[in-house]
């Protein structure tokens, strides 16, 4: 075989795992952007190495991909960016290879906007274990090989890591479908008719609501009372002319599942320019996050444009 039929073979043997290092590096850096800039990392890497010494391509990759993620969770760059207060995860549109893989439970609750932020808490090495573990079934000793630490730290690690995270979140296991979408219907009809009491009732007692500030403030925007959530919905989910400017025009509001939660997307001429998030607990409300700066939005509005049509729930907002 000559060396550009090397090359290509090469390079195929990377791709075929690319959606897979990719979601791997989206769940320790909570950043499509990121991810792909790793995975590009990773296979400038892969093509500088000697591919014939490496035995199982998939293990070296994964190896790659997770330490170039963790140099970037403990740069001092990051360190800024990421400061507690002053960062959201970017939302993916459900059916994204990003979100994959997705078939039990523990996979799909990692990739939610909920465990991505509560991540934020954990050292870089307790997110990547929990990763790895929680998400991709690895074992300890396959843990410990690609972080170079113990098993025994990997274990210890892991106990953290799920103890802090399970510590902080809210709500148990998964919605049935058909409920979250009736409660999103109906907080959105409420904001938007202004009718604050059924707001209320629509959310948990703890309840609290976070936004980017369309990215133009430094820090993000909280409210914890479920008053104080009604009081800001009334007035954000009121259409105005200035807002339809802001927007780039009269937007259609659709339902959609976001990291797999339920989500309302702001759309006109199908650019998406604002996502709202819920996390649903005991049949209420949890959590609302509003993510409206267009860079976190970028993928989101590329995987809607292959989007199949569908009934807004409003048509012109």
């Amino acid at each position: 075989m000559d060396s550009t039929a090397i090359d290509r073979f090469d390079t195929s043997r990377f791709e075929a795992s690319r959606n897979r290092l990719a979601s791997l590096a989206y769940r320790l850096l909570g950043s499509a952007i990121d991810a792909e800039d790793a995975v590009q990392d990773a296979f400038l890497h892969w093509q500088a190495a000697d591919r014939q010494r490496i035995r199982v391509p998939e293990a070296w990759l994964t190896k790659v991909v997770t330490n170039l993620c963790l140099d970037r969770l403990r740069s001092a760059q990051a360190r800024r960016e990421r400061t507690v207060g002053a960062w959201l995860p970017e939302p993916l549109l459900d059916g994204d290879p990003m979100l994959g893989p997705a078939a039990t439970f523990e996979q799909r609750e990692s990739v939610s906007l909920a465990v991505l932020t509560l991540m934020e808490r954990l050292s870089p090495a307790e997110r990547a274990v929990y990763v790895l573990r929680e998400a991709f079934s690895y074992n300890h000793a396959e843990i410990a090989e690609i972080l170079d630490i113990t098993e025994s730290a990997s274990q210890q690690h892991l106990h953290r890591a799920r103890r802090r995270i399970t510590a902080a979140r809210s709500g148990s296991g998964e919605v049935d479908p058909a409920s979250a979408r009736r409660i999103v219907e109906e907080f959105l009809d409420a904001a938007t008719s202004g009718r604050t009491e059924r707001l209320v009732a629509l959310l948990t007692d703890d309840a609290t609501a976070i936004s980017d500030g369309a990215g133009l403030t430094e820090k993000l925007l909280r409210y914890d009372t479920p008053q104080r959530i009604a009081a800001i919905a009334r007035a954000g989910f009121k259409s105005t002319p200035a807002k339809q400017r802001l927007a780039g025009g009269i937007s259609a509001v659709h339902y959609a599942l976001v990291n797999g939660a339920p989500a309302i997307l702001f759309v006109p001429d199908g650019k998406v320019v604002g996502a709202v998030t819920f996390d649903i607990a005991g049949g209420k409300i949890a959590t609302v996050r509003g993510i409206a700066a267009p860079a976190r939005l970028a993928r989101l509005t590329e995987a809607w444009g292959q989007h199949g049509p569908d009934t807004p729930l409003i048509t012109q907002w």
